[in-house]
C-alpha cells in the first residue's frame, strides 16, 4: 500500500512537466495548418483560404530560401565537425598533461562559456572583434588595417563556427575525458613496456578505447544538420551578412514576425522539422547499428 502511494507521488511530480509539454509543444502543433493556407489574421486559421502545397512550391522557387538552406547546412556541418575534433584533441592533450594540479583549473576555465547564454557571449564576441576591439588593435599594432569582421559576409561563417566551438568545447571535452578514464590502464602499461611513446599510446590505446564514444556523438549529431543555432546568429548577424549568415530559423523569424508572411514562414519551418525528424531517426538507427546505443 505504501509503495503504491509512493509511486503516485512520482506521477504527481510529472504533472507540471506534462502540462508544459501539452500547452507549449502539442497545442501549438495545430498551427501547422497555416503552411497549407493563405493565412489571414483577420479570418484566423479556421477560416483562411486553403491553398494546399502552394506555399511549399513557392518556397522552393525562391532564391532566398535556397541560399538560406545552403547557409544552414554549411554552418551546421562546420559546427558539428568542429565540436567533435577540437574537444577530442583538447581532451587528449589535457589527459597527457604532466602537471596534474593545473588540470582542474584548465577544465573550469574552458567549461565556463558553456553556462553563459548567447545574449551575453554575443556582446563579448562583438566587442572583441569590433572595429575598435582588441583584435583590430592587435592588427594595427603590426601595421595592418582594421577589419570589419561582422560586416564582411565571407568572414561571418568562420566567426560563427569558431565562437560556437569556443562556447561548447569545454562541455564536449568532459565527455571525452570521461571516456578516456574508462580505458583499461593495464593497456597503457603493456604498451609502455613494449616501448611505445606517448603518441603511440594515444594512437594505439586511447583512440581505439574511445572510438565508440566518438562515433556515437558523431552519429547523433546528424539530427542537428539543420539546426545552425538561432540564438547565436540572431545576436551576431546584421543585414550586411544576410547572404552568408541567414539561416532557416532567422529567416522564418524575420519573414513570419517582421514581414508578416505567416504561411510561407510556417511552410519553411515545417519543412525543416520534417527533415530534422528524418535525420534524427537515421542517426539513432546508425547509432544502434554501429555502437549498440538505444534510446528506447
Amino acid at each position: 500500500m505504501y509503495i503504491k502511494r509512493f509511486v503516485k507521488h512520482y506521477y504527481l511530480m510529472l504533472v507540471p512537466a506534462l502540462l508544459w509539454l501539452v500547452f507549449f509543444s502539442i497545442v501549438p502543433m495545430f498551427g501547422i495548418i497555416m503552411a497549407f493556407q493563405d493565412y489571414n489574421p483577420g479570418k484566423g486559421m479556421l477560416h483562411s483560404q486553403f491553398v494546399g502545397l502552394a506555399n511549399f512550391q513557392y518556397m522552393f522557387e525562391m532564391s532566398d530560401v535556397k541560399q538560406v538552406l545552403a547557409n544552414t547546412v554549411i554552418i551546421a556541418v562546420g559546427k558539428i565537425i568542429g565540436n567533435i575534433i577540437v574537444p577530442l584533441v583538447f581532451a587528449l592533450l589535457l589527459n597527457e598533461l604532466c602537471f596534474q594540479k593545473i588540470k582542474r583549473p584548465i577544465q573550469t576555465i574552458v567549461y565556463l562559456p558553456y553556462f553563459l547564454s548567447w545574449v551575453i557571449l554575443a556582446k563579448v564576441v562583438l566587442n572583441i572583434f569590433g572595429y575598435t576591439g582588441p583584435v583590430n588593435q592587435l592588427i594595427e599594432l603590426f601595421h595592418g588595417s582594421p577589419v570589419n569582421f561582422f560586416g564582411e559576409p565571407e568572414l561571418f561563417r568562420p566567426l560563427v563556427i569558431g565562437t560556437d566551438i569556443w562556447k561548447g568545447f569545454g562541455y564536449n571535452m568532459v565527455v571525452y575525458l570521461a571516456a578516456i578514464l574508462g580505458v583499461d590502464q593495464s593497456l597503457y602499461e603493456a604498451a609502455a613496456m613494449d616501448g611505445a611513446g606517448r603518441f603511440k599510446r594515444i594512437w594505439h590505446v586511447t583512440m581505439p578505447g574511445i572510438r565508440t564514444t566518438v562515433a556515437l556523438l558523431a552519429i547523433l549529431s546528424l539530427g542537428n544538420v539543420l539546426n545552425a543555432g538561432f540564438d547565436q546568429i540572431y545576436n551576431l548577424y546584421n543585414p550586411l551578412v544576410y547572404s552568408t549568415g541567414d539561416i532557416i530559423d532567422t529567416w522564418v523569424y524575420r519573414s513570419g514576425l517582421e514581414n508578416l508572411q505567416f504561411s510561407l514562414a510556417t511552410a519553411v519551418g515545417l519543412f525543416k522539422s520534417v527533415i530534422s525528424v528524418i535525420l534524427i531517426s537515421v542517426g539513432y538507427w546508425l547509432a544502434d547499428k554501429f555502437t549498440g546505443y538505444k534510446l528506447f
